[in-house]
């Protein structure tokens, strides 16, 4: 795929002939009126958590963060329960957004004590999030953002009990026995320091370090241990551990490969049509937190409305919620489709911006709508057709959120050669760590010796820090050259430097 931009009056050319063939073809039933009461919304299954999500869930941010005047977020969230939607997600850094969930909250009866209706909390999952990477001190270290809406004081486990007063308490930091959140996510990684940073002190956990991450924190509220000694209660308040990225899919992977515990169980992660425009998390990321069973949900459908009016630039104040439904040139229909045939995902968040009773203005409704979906529900063929019909959008630079580069696919990394000899027998062992892919998935690595192909490896998702090998028995003495070839799905190809077996004997 290029990644070319063109000029405007092409790209306006484009953009009419490619939206009048799209709504001739996969778009058509939507455009002229498709059924968009869901009677019962589809479901598929969170990973290994097991929990059967709807196939659109509600997102924490757009009117419930920066609530426009006209607009009550309370409603929102009540509608979406209402419609059948059973995961919602939010954040420490969304403003007002717990808030918000835990008025809806109380009308719900999902306050543990008097009235408490256990059978409904029991049906929802319920993710938030916190960007502080330490539970127990606070280093400043080049590379590791730690940001609250609270206090960081207390750390990450601060953060959670902040989460669960104002969605459960009374938002000065109490809450009642029995108040659970069902996966805290490790807030936008960026960078391999706040990776360093989340896993301080987990497989070594001491109660007397001055510095423990938030991985070690969690896991103590989630197991009801005191391993770190911030858990002192002993407390279960969570179940499940995950994290999220939007920008750079190679540290999102190495969280991953990092996990020696199953530790994290769900990823949230940037996903769109303009997602191999940059460097891509479809052929990445994606592959090997499916390949470890991990429940995959997806954000930024919609680049955060700058596939509409929005400028491509993080969202700040209520002007910046989109509050309409797709537009004449981009339906949003297709957008979530292919988010949600992007293999391996679940579920996608998708914020909203306007509720209405007039279905065809009425953002949660068209979206579930269009959200009822198979994982193979469109072709190849037709995910490409959303591609370019979303290519040029803000001149193509829709995806600011996300590393640039990746458009070819990268050469193995850390190529290492050992050999050994026992008599007359000789084997020279080659190992590496997966390759980044371009805008094509990876096929396999070819193993060159002095120029000649001698065999190849199949590239699989790279599950942890566990290298590709590859033994070769050679029966002379000589010195020789190695290399391994990336190999993608186009038969592009991406070459390692050269790793010497000297000679021996």
């Amino acid at each position: 795929m290029k990644n070319d931009i063109i000029p405007a009056v092409t790209r306006r050319s484009f953009l009419k002939k490619t939206t009048s063939a799209a709504l001739g073809t996969i778009f058509a039933p939507y455009i002229s009126g498709c059924n968009i009461d869901v009677a019962q919304p589809m479901v598929r299954q969170l990973g290994r958590i097991g929990f059967e999500a709807t196939t659109f869930a509600l997102g924490g941010q757009a009117s419930l963060q920066w609530t426009p005047d006209d607009v009550d977020p309370v409603n929102i969230i009540l509608k979406a329960f209402d419609l059948g939607i059973n995961y919602y997600d939010t954040s420490n850094l969304y403003g007002p957004s717990q808030l918000n969930f835990g008025k809806a909250f109380r009308e719900l009866d999902l306050i543990p004590g008097a009235g408490y209706n256990e059978s409904l909390r029991k049906s929802i999952f319920l993710t938030t999030k916190t960007h502080i990477r330490w539970g127990k001190g606070t280093p400043e270290i080049e590379g590791v953002s730690s940001r609250s809406n609270g206090s960081t004081a207390e750390g990450a486990v601060g953060d959670i009990k902040r989460s669960l007063s104002q969605m459960f308490g009374d938002g000065q930091g109490n809450y009642p026995k029995g108040a659970y959140l069902d996966m805290v996510l490790t807030h936008n990684l960026n960078t391999m320091a706040e990776v360093d940073a989340l896993y301080t002190g987990l497989y070594d956990t001491d109660p007397k370090a001055e510095e423990i991450g938030t991985l070690a924190a969690l896991r103590d509220l989630r197991d009801g241990t005191n391993l770190t000694g911030l858990n002192p209660d002993e407390e279960k308040l969570i179940r499940h551990i995950g994290f999220s990225g939007h920008y750079s899919s190679p540290v999102m992977m190495e969280m991953i490969h990092r996990d020696k515990e199953n530790l994290l169980d769900g990823m949230l992660v940037a996903i769109n049509s303009n997602d191999r425009l940059r460097f891509n998390m479809q052929h990445n990321v994606i592959p090997v937190a499916k390949a470890r069973n991990m429940g995959v949900i997806a954000m930024k459908v919609f680049a955060d409305g700058a596939m509409y009016t929005k400028e491509a630039t993080w969202s700040r104040v209520p002007d910046h919620v989109v509050r309409s439904v797709g537009s004449k040139e981009i339906p949003s229909k297709p957008l979530v489709e292919y988010a949600l045939t992007t293999p391996g995902i679940d579920t996608a968040i998708i914020g909203i911006g306007e509720i209405s009773n007039d279905k065809n203005k009425c953002q949660l409704r068209q979206n579930i709508a269009s959200a009822q979906i198979t994982p193979n529900g469109l072709t190849e063929t037709e995910r490409q057709e959303v591609e370019d019909l979303t290519k040029y959008i803000k001149e193509g630079e829709t995806n600011y959120f996300q590393l640039t580069g990746g458009l070819k696919p990268g050469v193995p990394r850390q190529p290492v050669l050992t050999q050994t000899v026992d008599n007359s027998d000789r084997e020279v062992k080659l190992t590496w760590d997966t390759a980044y892919a371009g805008t094509e998935s990876l096929k396999c690595y070819e193993i060159y010796r002095d120029n000649e192909k001698i065999g190849q490896v199949e590239h699989k998702p790279q599950i942890s820090k566990d290298p590709f090998v590859y033994n070769d028995k050679v029966i002379d003495k000589d010195r020789h050259v190695y290399k391994i070839v990336t190999v993608d799905k186009n038969d592009r190809t991406a070459d390692s430097e050269p790793v010497i077996a000297e000679t021996v004997g």
